[in-house]
C-alpha cells in the first residue's frame, strides 16, 4: 500500500510551527509496512487543496491529511477533500450533538461556525475526538481510502492510535522495520565507496547513508510480512556492514557518540577529566547532559586564557611562549594537567582556532590539537576543520571524544 500525508495550514508553510505530525505518520504507517513515498505542505486554500488532493489521489492508495478540521473559516479540509471526490458535505448530527455537549460541558458559549465541525462527507466513518471538538473523518472510495485527522498533536496522536491504527492493521500485510547504525571517522563518500558492493547488490534490507552533524548515518531498512523476519535480515546487513566498516561505527539508533564514550568509559571502570580551551566547556556539557555521567566524568576545566592554562593546569610558561597556546606541546600538557589535577585515570585536552578571528597561514582557523594522557603516555591528534565557529567548535567536540572512544577500544 502507497500512502501519503498532507499537511494543511498556511502556518506550515511560514514556517511558524514545525510539521512533527508527519514525522509521527510516516514512523506509525512504516511499522505497518506501509510506504510512504509523499509528504505535502499545502495552504488555507480550497482550490489549491482541492487539486493536491486530487494529485494525492492519484498516485497513492492511502492519503492521511492532519489539520483544517476547525470551526473557522481557513479550515478546509473536508470541503477539498470531498470537491476532489466528488462527496457532497452533509450534517451528522451526532457530532454535531457532542460538539454541543462539550461547550455546555465547560460552560463556553458555542458560536454558529463550530456547527461547521460536525458536517461530513457523504459515506464517511467519523472517527470520534475526545480531546477536541473536530471529530476525525474516513472514507473508501473506488480502492482508495482517505483519513482526516485533526492538526494538533494532542487530538492527532490518540486518535490515530485508537481509531485508525486498528484499522488500517486489518489492512496492511506486510511490516518494515529499520535501524540506523551511526558512523564517525570517515565521510559520507568514503562510507559509499567502502560499501560500493553492498549498495550495488540491495534488495531486501536496503541501505541508504545520510551526512549529519559530522557523522554518516545509515539506516538499514526491511520490509517483510513477519516481523522477526526483518530484525533477521537487518541483523545479517549489519554484521556485513560492520565488518567492512569495524570501529567507525560507534553506535545504533539513537545511540549518542558521548553517551557510546561513557558507556566504553564506565566498562572498563575508568574516570576522565578535561582541558578545554577553543570548545569552552562543550565537551563538557555533551558528557554530562547523558545521566550517569558522574560514574565517569570528574571534573572540567575550560582554560580559555594561556594564564589558566599555567596557573591551572600547570602548562609550562616557556611551552606557550615556544610553540604557542595551539600546539601539540601544550595541548599533550594540558591534558597531562587534567588528568593531575584531578587524580583521574585520564585526561582529555583541547586547543585549537575557532575562528572568525586568531588565524594566521602557519596556523589557520580550524587548527586544532586534541591530547588524551592515560596511564603513562599521552597521545596528541592534529585535526583541520572548515566552516564557521560554531561548526568548527561542534566537529572538533566530536573529533575529540571519537579519539577518546577509539583509544579506549584499544585499552
Amino acid at each position: 500500500m502507497k500512502g501519503e500525508i498532507v499537511a494543511v495550514g498556511t502556518e506550515l508553510l511560514l514556517g511558524n510551527i514545525v510539521n512533527t505530525n508527519a514525522q509521527y505518520l510516516s514512523q506509525k504507517l512504516a511499522d505497518l509496512g506501509i510506504d510512504v513515498y509523499y509528504h505535502v505542505v499545502v495552504g488555507d486554500n480550497l482550490n489549491r487543496l482541492t487539486e493536491t488532493i486530487k494529485t494525492s489521489l492519484e498516485r497513492s492508495d492511502l492519503v492521511i491529511t492532519c489539520g483544517g478540521l476547525g470551526p473557522t473559516a481557513d479550515d478546509l479540509t473536508k470541503e477539498g477533500v470531498s470537491q476532489a471526490m466528488g462527496l457532497k458535505l452533509l450534517p451528522d448530527e451526532e457530532s454535531i450533538e457532542k460538539i454541543k455537549r462539550m461547550f455546555n460541558s465547560t460552560g463556553r458559549l458555542m458560536t454558529e461556525n463550530n456547527i461547521k465541525q460536525g458536517y461530513i462527507p457523504e459515506g464517511a466513518v467519523v472517527l470520534e475526538n475526545n480531546n477536541g471538538t473536530a471529530p476525525g473523518v474516513l472514507i473508501e472510495k473506488k480502492g482508495k481510502i482517505v483519513i482526516m485527522l485533526p492538526g494538533p498533536p494532542k487530538e492527532l496522536y490518540p486518535m490515530f492510535e485508537n481509531k485508525v491504527l486498528p484499522y488500517l492493521k486489518a489492512k496492511a500485510n506486510s511490516t518494515i522495520r529499520s535501524k540506523v547504525l551511526r558512523v564517525i571517522g570517515v565521510g559520507e563518500s568514503t562510507v559509499e565507496y567502502m560499501l560500493k558492493d553492498i549498495f550495488d547488490s540491495q534488495t531486501n534490507p536496503t541501505i541508504a547513508p545520510y551526512a549529519k552533524d559530522g557523522e554518516v548515518h545509515l539506516r538499514v531498512t526491511a520490509k517483510t510480512d513477519i516481523p522477526e523476519e526483518a530484525d533477521r535480515l537487518i541483523a545479517e546487513m549489519e554484521q556485513k556492514v560492520r565488518a567492512i566498516l569495524g570501529d567507525n561505527i560507534y553506535g545504533c539508533n539513537e545511540e549518542m557518540l558521548e553517551e557510546a564514550v561513557l558507556k566504553l568509559l564506565q566498562k572498563k571502570n575508568l574516570t576522565i577529566s578535561l582541558a578545554e580551551s577553543c570548545t569552552g566547556g562543550l565537551i563538557a556539557s555533551r558528557l554530562t547532559d547523558i545521566p550517569g555521567a558522574s560514574a565517569s566524568f570528574v571534573s572540567g576545566v575550560v582554560s580559555y586564557s594561556n594564564a589558566s592554562k599555567v596557573n591551572i593546569l600547570k602548562v609550562k610558561e616557556d611551552t606557550i611562549k615556544n610553540f604557542g597556546a595551539v600546539s601539540p606541546q601544550t595541548a599533550e600538557e594540558m591534558a597531562v594537567g587534567a588528568k593531575t589535577l584531578s587524580s583521574s585515570d585520564i585526561g582529555l585536552s583541547i586547543t585549537g582556532i575557532a575562528g572568525p578571528d586568531g588565524g594566521s597561514a602557519e596556523k589557520p582557523v580550524g587548527l586544532c590539537y586534541i591530547g588524551i594522557a592515560a596511564g603513562n603516555s599521552v597521545n596528541v591528534h592534529k585535526i583541520m576543520l572548515n566552516g564557521n565557529r560554531n561548526k568548527i567548535r561542534w566537529s572538533s567536540s566530536s573529533r575529540a571524544l571519537d579519539f577518546l572512544r577509539r583509544e579506549l577500544l584499544s585499552m
